[in-house]
C-alpha cells in the first residue's frame, strides 16, 4: 500500500522519488499513489507539494502519470517547448516561496515540435504564423547555442534547450537564485517513457541551506 509523504522531503529526496515512480512507469507497474478519494477530500484545506515541475505542453508529456504520482504531489507549469515568460516565472516562484517546495524540475522532451519549428526557421527560412512565432523564436536561442557547441543531432539538442532553460531559471528568478530550492534538468524519451538527468544545481546547497 502506497502512503502519502508525510512530511516534505529533501530535494535529492524528491528527485529520488520522481525518478524511482518513472521507473515503476517504464515497467509498466505503476502504484498510483495519491489518487483515492479519501487523500482527494484531505487536500481540500491545502496544498503541500515537494515539487515544482515546468514542462512542455506535449500531450504525451503529462506530469503525473510518468513518475507515477497523484492528487497534491506536483506543482506543475506547462509551455509549449518549455519557454519563459512573466507568468511563467511567477508560478514557478509561487511554487517556491508559497508553498515550499524544494526542487524545480526542468522537463524536457524528444520529438520536440518547438525544437524542430526553430531549426527550420534557421535552415529553411519557414517562420510560423500567430503567436506560435513568438514560443519558436524564444527556442531559437537554445538551438543556435547547440550549434555553437557542435552539436547537431536532436536528442543534443533537446538537452542543451534544457540546460538553457534551467540556465535562465537561475539567472532571472531571485527565488532560485537564493540557493534554497534545487533545480535539474530531466530529458524524456517518448518511446520507452525514460527520463534523463541532464542538469543539476543547488542539490547538495539546497540541502545545507
Amino acid at each position: 500500500m502506497f502512503m502519502a509523504l508525510t512530511r516534505t522531503p529533501t530535494a535529492a529526496q524528491a528527485l529520488e522519488i520522481l525518478l524511482t515512480g518513472n521507473r515503476r512507469f517504464v515497467d509498466g507497474d505503476p502504484q498510483h499513489p495519491n489518487q483515492g478519494t479519501a487523500h482527494r477530500a484531505s487536500l481540500a484545506p491545502a496544498q503541500h507539494p515537494f515539487a515544482v515541475l515546468f514542462g512542455c505542453s506535449d500531450s504525451r508529456l503529462a506530469a503525473e502519470i510518468i513518475f507515477d504520482r497523484g492528487l497534491g504531489d506536483l506543482f506543475v507549469v506547462r509551455t509549449a517547448g518549455h519557454v519563459l515568460g512573466p507568468e511563467v516565472l511567477g508560478s514557478i516562484e509561487y511554487g517556491v516561496d508559497q508553498l515550499g517546495c524544494p526542487l524545480v524540475v526542468v522537463l524536457g522532451h524528444d520529438a520536440c515540435g518547438a525544437i524542430r519549428a526553430a531549426r527550420s526557421i534557421l535552415e529553411d527560412g519557414l517562420t510560423p504564423a500567430g503567436y506560435v512565432r513568438d514560443v519558436v523564436e524564444r527556442v531559437t536561442s537554445s538551438v543556435l547555442a547547440a550549434r555553437a557547441a557542435g552539436l547537431s543531432e536532436e536528442p543534443d539538442i533537446v538537452d542543451e534547450h534544457v540546460r538553457h532553460t534551467v540556465d535562465m531559471l537561475l539567472d532571472r528568478s531571485p527565488a532560485l537564485a537564493r540557493g534554497r530550492t534545487a533545480v535539474v534538468g530531466l530529458s524524456y524519451h517518448l518511446d520507452d517513457g525514460r527520463v534523463r538527468l541532464v542538469a543539476s544545481h543547488g542539490l547538495d546547497d539546497a540541502e545545507a541551506a
